[in-house]
């Protein structure tokens, strides 16, 4: 048994089909169908039910490959120990971050990152929380960005601040003269929303009251596919939204939109960091940290 078996067998349970994991791992698709029905023959069982349209994990195969995963962090873990006088913040990190922090965030901390370390590349990936989660545990992110709640075995969060939700609306809304608004009244208007899968959605729904009831057609409208295009159909006057504070606070004062905050109790989110327990190097934590948290300070000056 080998590594580069143990990663065949990985990557095949991922992509489920031969060629495609074949092309992951840079070999001939018999080349990769060789080595797995080798392991197969050495462990004595077999890890993939095949057939002409799909490639399925046999039960005992979910634990093999869950165990082999596993093993091929700690080999990672290994290599980068072996090499300890490397430093730390030479070697690529890769960030992802959910939909709506990605476009807000990143343009702002590549540079302050750069500023820490220099010769460390960066990867970034904007995706939804539960894509970014199994990117994690698979160790193809090495930390993400993600809202409070978040749990995960064998992976540590920290709190990063706390951003507070604001009212997006047409120039010419019924509200638009209003110091602010409370957020029980947020059901009593047409309110644009993300689709389905993002956690901003779900924040909305619990941090304004009544506005999980309010029937899809009347008040409710999930059309946007993305913050800006929620930005846009507000400004063509189609509805209001409720939007994270950092999706709006570079907006002309003057634009086609107006931003109202909520009274008290403010809804907002916890934005937090996560990544593996097993991550070996700690120091690129601690710049991505400081380099964040120093983004959100200069955020809170300019305002």
């Amino acid at each position: 048994m080998t590594l580069t078996e143990l990663r065949y067998i990985v990557t095949l349970a991922q992509e489920r089909h031969f060629g495609r994991a074949a092309e992951r791992c840079f070999v001939s698709q018999p080349t990769l169908s060789i080595a797995v029905k080798k392991l197969e023959g050495e462990l004595g069982v077999a890890l993939f039910e095949r057939s002409k349209s799909a490639v399925q994990l046999t039960p005992v195969g979910e634990r093999v490959v869950a165990q082999a995963q596993k093993v091929l962090e700690e080999a990672r873990a290994v290599e980068e120990l072996a090499h300890e006088g490397r430093d730390q913040l030479k070697s690529p990190l890769r960030l992802g971050a959910i939909y709506t922090v990605g476009p807000y965030l990143f343009p702002h901390l590549v540079p302050r990152i750069r500023d820490f370390a220099p010769d460390m590349p960066l990867y970034l990936e904007e995706n939804f929380t539960e894509v970014l989660r199994g990117k994690l545990r698979r160790g193809e992110l090495d930390a993400i960005v993600i809202a409070l709640p978040f749990s995960e075995p064998d992976v540590l969060t920290r709190a990063l601040f706390d951003e507070p939700f604001m009212l997006l609306l047409p120039r010419d809304h019924p509200w638009a003269d209003l110091p602010q608004v409370a957020p029980a009244e947020v059901k009593e208007t047409r309110l644009l929303m993300l689709g389905e899968g993002h956690c901003f959605r779900d924040q909305v729904l619990e941090s304004c009251p009544g506005l999980g009831t309010a029937r899809e057609g009347n008040h409710l409208v999930t059309e946007g596919s993305s913050l800006e295009t929620i930005r846009l159909m507000v400004a063509s006057g189609l509805g209001a939204s409720v939007v994270p504070l950092s999706a709006v606070e570079h907006m002309p004062a003057d634009g086609p939109v107006q931003v109202k905050p909520f009274s008290a109790p403010q809804p907002m989110r916890t934005l937090a960091i996560a990544w593996r327990a097993s991550f070996p190097r700690p120091k690129a934590i601690d710049v991505l940290i400081d380099s964040i948290r120093l983004c959100q300070v200069r955020a809170e000056g300019a305002a």
